[in-house]
């Protein structure tokens, strides 16, 4: 992959992991086709695919995931005309005690601008993040996604687990960021 000078004004300024990643990554490895082909190195014309940077996000919050290294690997998609990201998504790498510290991965936060859609790239930063997570050694990748999803992500290779379809979460409104920081350096 070689990045034009102009592309690479972000990736002087931290990316949140190492951008060689990228290069590594062999996109006939995954079950995600593309017509006409792109990649993590080609994405298309005035595209970039790189990792986050501080100079895309506000310090504070870049510098707390930044922090938990080997966790966050958020992964966007940048016009380089216009420089604004139009497309992201992220690799959570969590160990698991249970299987000797194994790690797996979870696909979140699949977005890409309106405007840019039908140009394959939600299915790029898919499968450049599936790729990524086996550079990883991750031993699986996991997702959860709205039910009119499903058929997007089983054409690329995701499968629903019987039994184990359903996602629940509980929202708490009240709190905020600064105190749960304050708790949990209490601890």
């Amino acid at each position: 992959m070689v990045f034009r000078e102009q592309d690479t004004h972000a990736l002087h300024n931290e990316p949140m992991y190492d951008p060689e990643l990228l290069k590594k990554l062999d996109f006939s490895q995954s079950p995600t086709k593309f017509n006409p082909p792109v990649t993590a190195v080609n994405p298309g014309e005035n595209l970039l695919v790189r990792p986050l940077c501080r100079a895309d996000y506000e310090k504070g919050r870049y510098a707390e995931m930044n922090a938990c290294k080997n966790t966050y690997f958020i992964t966007v998609i940048e016009d380089t005309i216009t420089n604004r990201i139009i497309g992201a998504a992220t690799l959570v790498i969590e160990q698991k005690f249970i299987h000797g510290c194994a790690v797996r991965g979870r696909l979140e936060d699949v977005v890409v601008n309106d405007t840019y859609r039908g140009k394959q790239l939600g299915k790029l930063i898919v499968a450049t993040v599936e790729l990524l997570a086996r550079q990883l050694n991750c031993y699986k990748l996991t997702l959860d996604c709205k039910d009119d999803l499903i058929p997007f992500y089983e054409n690329l290779g995701y499968e629903l687990q019987p039994g184990n379809s359903n996602y629940m979460s509980m929202r708490f409104q009240n709190q905020s960021p600064k105190l749960f920081k304050m708790l949990r350096s209490k601890l």
